[in-house]
């Protein structure tokens, strides 16, 4: 199964357990000072930043490419949405008749086939970025029991390529998240979207790591990115 499809077909059930990614959302917002009248929300999903606003901004873009998510996302005057894939060039191709205020994309870019690349393309839209980027220490003992290689990008990588593109305030946010039992940690992980869909483990090999699996929690790590406006 892709990503896109994954993501659409988990659509319902992400809305109710992504819980890190709305404390992701909340942490971003927070250091948004002002009002930012036209926003742009790169990887939107359902709408957990517009959800989470503030205010009302005049102008709200959306760009996600999963269908499933875009239907649940809030529908109003104010909203545009587009069903695009940022990892592709004409994603960004008409952006620039917009004047965003700001550039907002929270648990997606994690998932860019070439994360320079996709930079250098929301760089080209000249406007102050709040970006939260997932990094490989997402899941670090899970893949390390299981001795599989991290699917994300290290945090090293992650804050070079940000230093690169963007000249703002850099912060690295670490939390964990404690389950009852390791099935329903598993369970949690198919459904959140951290991993996407994507199926690195055969049967046995799962059953296994969830048998040999040493903690009762998971740990997430986000690499956050603000330019002041």
């Amino acid at each position: 199964m892709n990503v896109q499809n994954a993501f659409s077909l988990n659509a319902e059930a992400y809305e109710q357990v992504n819980i890190i990614q709305k404390r992701v959302v909340d942490e971003l917002l927070s250091r948004i000072t002002d009002r930012p009248e036209c926003l742009l929300d790169i990887g939107c999903g359902s709408g957990g930043v517009y959800r989470a606003l503030k205010w009302q901004p005049a102008c709200f873009v959306g760009m996600d490419f999963a269908e499933g998510m875009l239907s649940r996302h809030p529908k109003a005057d104010n909203v545009t949405l587009l069903k695009r894939d940022f990892n592709t060039q004409d994603a960004f191709k008409d952006l620039d008749t917009f004047a965003f205020d700001r550039i907002i994309s929270s648990s997606a870019l994690q998932w860019a086939d070439d994360l320079d690349a996709v930079l250098a393309n929301i760089a080209t839209l000249n406007a102050p970025v709040s970006l939260a980027i997932f990094t490989a220490n997402t899941f670090k003992t899970l893949y390390q029991t299981a001795n599989l290689p991290p699917l994300l990008r290290s945090k090293e990588e992650t804050v070079r390529l940000l230093e690169k593109h963007f000249q703002g305030n850099i912060e690295v946010l670490e939390y964990t998240l404690t389950f009852s039992s390791v099935r329903e940690m598993f369970r949690y992980m198919k459904q959140s979207g951290v991993g996407a869909g994507r199926n690195v483990l055969g049967y046995k090999a799962m059953k296994q790591l969830m048998q040999t699996y040493p903690l009762e929690y998971l740990e997430y790590e986000i690499v956050l990115m603000h330019e002041k406006g």
